[in-house]
């Protein structure tokens, strides 16, 4: 058997060896002569997968590490009798960490300020509680689920003029009942509430960048986060200076999360090319993060940032914009909050850091 897979995928060099040959190239490079006879593929999104890449291969399978799968052409690659899955759920503590602490950044007091999440799924739902576990209001908006019956939804103009804080945690869709593609336009801007926060960690696709960078300039938005863009790599570098803080598409970047795209991967593929001793597969263990993992509780804010501080990749980034690439393969460990303890904690945070995931000394 053989399989090709992405060189970035952390914990899985010397996994799949003692079964199969397995050819590790970067993303953009794997090819149809490379696949060709391979029996299965494990890939991240600079991957693109289609009939142009698979027809004539012997490619069973595809899994990909990664929540989204927009880099799938689905159709194409399931009319060739290839199956495919991608990691759902696996870096959503990770996003929902990016956002959390990248709230902390803004200097506002964010107890009964309003959120409005656009895209209430895996990642959606995280940062959905972790908002409201931070003391804000929580308005959310996700037409699939609201049209399929689900309550505890609104619609997207209400959100848009009742929220200090918006967020996009969409799919990236070009066609069907549920667009998402260009979605925040200058008609989306227009109806926002004025000097309103705007994120975007979902897929740079969905936000217009001429829309933006107008918002931007005139006053709409108070502050913009940034961590996917249009035409990845190649971001635009006037957006990039102008917003207040600017990733390099790096949110679900946890070494927890990466561990559970790559578990997900590894078990799909074992299940399908019949590999029993790897159905049950988790890495050993995550390497311990950089910082202190004990931590003195000084105030709240200080001990997400001392996690994770966003403003530090944006100035990565800033410095190296044509390094984009680069800056995500050599990604440094980021644990999520399970991997911290927190001492001294008043009793009124206990409940929000453990809510959180971290662990009380």
């Amino acid at each position: 058997m053989k399989i090709i897979a992405d060189n970035k995928i952390p914990f899985l060099k010397g996994v799949f060896e003692p079964f199969a040959e397995v050819v590790y190239l970067p993303g953009k490079q794997i090819d149809a002569d490379a696949v060709k006879d391979a029996d299965a593929m494990i890939i991240r999104t600079r991957t693109k997968c289609n009939a142009a890449l698979l027809k004539g291969s012997k490619v069973k399978h595809i899994a990909t590490a990664t929540i989204g799968f927009d880099h799938i052409n689905t159709a194409e690659v399931e009319s060739l009798g290839i199956s495919w899955n991608n990691a759902p759920g696996c870096n959503a503590n990770s996003v929902g960490q990016y956002m959390v602490c990248a709230l902390q950044t803004l200097g506002m007091e964010l107890e009964g300020k309003t959120i409005g999440i656009i895209g209430v799924g895996h990642v959606g739902s995280i940062v959905a509680d972790y908002a409201h576990i931070l003391g804000m209001n929580v308005l959310r908006n996700d037409p699939p689920r609201q049209d399929a019956g689900e309550d505890g939804f609104v619609g997207l103009d209400f959100l848009l003029e009742h929220s200090d804080v918006i967020t996009l945690h969409v799919p990236l869709e070009y066609e069907g009942k549920y667009p998402t593609f260009h979605m925040a336009d200058e008609k989306f801007f227009a109806k926002m509430k004025k000097k309103c926060v705007f994120f975007n960690a979902s897929r740079g696709e969905a936000v217009k960048t001429s829309a933006l960078k107008k918002a931007t300039a005139d006053g709409t938005l108070s502050q913009v986060i940034l961590d996917v863009w249009e035409d990845e790599p190649e971001i635009d570098r006037a957006l990039m200076e102008n917003v207040f803080i600017s990733t390099m598409h790096i949110a679900g970047y946890s070494t927890d999360g990466k561990a559970n795209g790559t578990t997900a991967s590894v078990r799909a593929v074992a299940q399908v090319l019949d590999i029993p001793e790897l159905l049950s597969w988790s890495p050993a263990v995550l390497p311990e993060p950089p910082e202190e993992k004990i931590i003195k509780f000084t105030s709240l804010p200080e001990v997400l940032l001392h996690t994770y501080d966003p403003r530090n990749d944006s100035s990565r980034l800033r410095n190296s914009p044509e390094s984009f690439e680069e800056l995500r393969g050599s990604y440094p460990v980021r644990r999520e909050f399970q991997a911290f303890t927190v001492t001294g904690v008043p009793e009124d945070k206990k409940n929000i850091l453990q809510h959180l995931g971290f662990r009380i000394g």
